[in-house]
């Protein structure tokens, strides 16, 4: 039984076996209680300027007006991956939004409803091809640059901190970068996001010759427009030459 997307355990002493309660077949209610499960989406993007983070404003209780991940109880009917496409969908209007499993974070204390573990899930996008609309009972979403994050409910900081860190593994062997910029991008945007997710400052000639050389990197010959100086120029992402170089086991290092 659900309400309010919480299950209701039934502590009676009742088997796995279907039963009837008035005109209502029950399922799944069994003789101990079990904890639920909620799944929440860490979502990164880039503007162009930075890397940004989505955030929903909890528009119920608890923590009601506070910043955290989409995210919410798993439907008994459907799979983790279903329940975040889902639950992205309601929240933020994202819709088809790839997203990998992060880990499952099971602290005792972790939501003050009930027992609930998590299940949480990362993603990468461009912010240019998504609409923002918040739904459900998500008061607002929004984007906060990574480097300016409010203080977030439940335990999502520390999901934050997991799902950066994954980030920053996986950017020697992935192409993160690329799945955060648009088809065409300036090298001074890819730097920008290598910078923000490793939190480190990267010499700009350097951090151009070594990306060049890994034959990745697509020279358009164009030149973006409306800059102020000398429009920087355009590349795009290889991504045959960069499944060449997965094949061979290369790592990318500053």
């Amino acid at each position: 039984m659900w309400i309010n997307k919480q299950p209701i355990y039934l502590r009676q002493n009742y088997t796995k076996k279907n039963f009837t309660m008035g005109n209502e077949e029950k399922k799944y209610c069994y003789k101990y209680p079990h904890p639920s499960v909620t799944v929440d989406g860490v979502v990164f993007g880039f503007d162009g300027v930075g890397l940004n983070i989505l955030l929903v404003q909890r528009g119920v209780e608890p923590y009601k007006g506070k910043w955290a991940f989409p995210g919410g109880f798993m439907h008994i009917d459907e799979t983790a991956e279903q329940a975040i496409q889902r639950e992205l969908e309601e929240e933020t209007g994202l819709k088809n939004t790839y997203a990998e499993q992060l880990g499952v974070f099971s602290e005792v204390d972790r939501d003050p409803r009930e027992r609930v573990v998590t299940i949480a899930f990362y993603a990468l996008l461009r912010q240019s091809d998504y609409q923002l609309s918040a739904g459900d009972d998500a008061a607002d979403a929004r984007w906060f640059s990574v480097d300016n994050i409010p203080p977030l409910a439940f335990d999502h900081d520390r999901i934050f901190r997991s799902a950066l860190e994954r980030l920053r593994r996986n950017l020697h062997f992935e192409p993160v970068g690329f799945r955060l910029l648009d088809e065409k991008f300036t090298m001074s945007q890819l730097q920008t996001i290598y910078e923000s997710i490793l939190g480190v400052h990267l010499d700009r000639r350097n951090f151009s010759r070594k990306m060049l050389a890994l034959g990745c990197l697509k020279p358009l010959g164009e030149r973006l427009t409306g800059g102020a100086h000398r429009a920087p120029e355009l590349y795009a992402f290889d991504k045959k030459a960069y499944d060449n170089l997965k094949k061979k086991g290369m790592k990318l290092e500053f």
